[in-house]
């Protein structure tokens, strides 16, 4: 198992990001991207100079070099939101369509308008109301390419939902094609400048929250006849034995944490105070659950993999109070997820600005203690919760990817300024944490010791860019850049 840090002082306040501003920044101007196709062959990576480097190009950016500099993974998974109506005018990033004048030039349908259209517009609401997300709404959404469906989706939508967290909701007007700007969301426009930026980040599924979550720590989502890993085929949206989050539900195939006990690496998954969006079953017939880290739900679905009980490492299951002590008592673990609850989840209607505070108290508590040198934060968004993007996602298999999300890395060790081109998922956080932990072994029947009956290695996929690369473990180290958390 690997060390942390050697030593680590008290610090004053359980939430030390706490404190209104302080540290240094590495902000700088991201560069142009070279052209309006974002998504190149090579899995190259635009920097902010404008210059290019390729995975393995012996800049520092390989596992073993990884390995020697990282002690520690944490993975920070938000809620709902596509990549343009982030970042759709971040400088240099693939964003909205626009002219020379910055006007966008699409134009999306209103079906309920007489054959109108509605242009992204800057939307400077706290409080969004999103659409529909399940996989009938990202079929909706993209419409075979065009990327033309999402007003339709979000008229579609149910309204005045009991759980407004329900995937087929609309929460309120129609706000699907705005998009936020630094105005809004200052802290992550900083994150991106001063580290990297992903525009070319899919969500694994082509679907919701729950098999994302799923696929988050296993590259699968599937549905099972039988507590039997070869029982098992893939799946959109309704996993595990009964298809149903909650108790009683079992995940027969392997995920990741199978092979971090294996090899001795630890690893925690933090749960946030609150409540799931709800039990698992159809949200109009239960009301959310609090989150309990032995109660299995919609976003906690590690209690129900067989592989963990198995392993007798259900209390690695734990709440981010447990990740707040681990900092302080020297005992973050290799590789770690922080999961929010629905207040702080940017999961429409929750607020905008309560997620974004509660992800830069994350952080910055993680820049103020010694372990920044040794660490990397993957900050990324689960869906894309009904909101407009333009990009078409690449079809890999019968179930992903999904529409594009937002992506920042954070560590003292990236290349600042980068915007990262490759096509990435979320398997890439896996891909990663095996590469610099695992020696590069994969969620593979074929190798890894316990068989199940995926289709093929996700982590392996073809389309899949390299995360290492917009890495230099030879340059200096980054220095913080701790933000107000509100």
């Amino acid at each position: 198992m690997r060390n942390s840090a050697s030593s680590l002082p008290l610090l004053g306040l359980l939430f030390v990001a706490f404190h209104a501003c302080g540290g240094s920044s590495s902000t700088q101007s991201p560069g142009s991207d070279g052209g309006p196709d974002g998504s190149m062959a090579d899995g190259s990576v635009t920097d902010g100079t404008g210059a290019a480097d390729t995975p393995g190009d012996g800049g520092g950016s390989d596992a073993s070099l990884a390995s020697l500099k990282l002690q520690h993974v944490v993975v920070i998974m938000q809620e709902n939101r596509s990549f343009d109506h982030y970042f759709g005018t971040f400088p240099g990033a693939e964003g909205i369509p626009m002219d020379g004048n910055g006007n966008p030039t699409v134009c999306i349908p209103d079906p309920n308008a007489d054959g109108a259209c509605v242009a992204p517009y800057h939307d400077t609401n706290d409080k969004n109301a999103g659409g529909p997300h399940t996989n009938a709404a990202f079929v909706t959404c993209t419409d075979g390419g065009k990327m033309d469906g999402f007003i339709k989706s979000a008229e579609k939508g149910t309204q005045n939902c009991a759980d407004p967290t329900d995937p087929s909701c609309t929460n309120g007007a129609i706000d699907v094609m705005g998009y936020h700007t630094a105005a809004e969301i200052p802290n992550y426009w900083a994150y991106a400048k001063g580290f990297a930026l992903h525009d070319h980040m899919f969500q694994t599924n082509a679907s919701w929250s729950y098999p994302m979550h799923i696929a988050m720590v296993s590259a699968w989502s599937a549905r099972c006849t039988a507590d039997d890993p070869m029982t098992c085929t893939s799946e959109v949206e309704d996993d595990g034995t009964d298809g149903e989050a909650g108790p009683g539900n079992h995940y027969p195939w392997t995920d990741v944490t199978y092979l971090l006990h294996k090899h001795g690496v630890s690893w925690r998954y933090y749960l946030s105070k609150g409540t799931d969006p709800h039990c698992g079953n159809a949200p109009n017939v239960c009301p959310p659950v609090t989150l309990d880290p032995t109660v299995p739900s919609i976003w906690n679905p590690l209690p129900d993999f067989d592989d963990v009980t198995e392993d007798g490492e259900q209390a690695n299951v734990a709440t981010v109070d447990d990740f707040y002590a681990a900092i302080t008592s020297n005992a973050l673990p290799s590789v770690s997820w922080i999961i929010p609850s629905s207040t702080v989840s940017e999961h429409p209607p929750a607020l905008v600005s309560t997620g974004q505070g509660y992800v830069t108290a994350l952080i910055n508590t993680i820049m103020q203690s010694p372990y920044w040198d040794s660490t990397v934060i993957f900050l990324s968004w689960d869906d894309w919760g009904g909101f407009y993007d333009h990009v078409v996602p690449p079809k890999i298999d019968s179930w992903g990817y999904g529409i594009r999300v937002p992506a920042i890395t954070i560590s003292p060790w990236v290349k600042a300024g980068t915007i990262d081109k490759q096509v990435l998922s979320h398997d890439a956080y896996l891909k990663f944490v095996e590469d610099v932990f695992l020696d590069g072994q994969r969620i593979d029947p074929k190798t890894d010791g316990r068989p199940d009956s995926r289709p093929a290695v996700r982590e392996n996929a073809g389309e899949l860019g390299n995360l290492l690369s917009v890495f230099d473990f030879t340059q200096q180290p980054l220095p913080t850049m701790v933000l107000p958390v509100k």
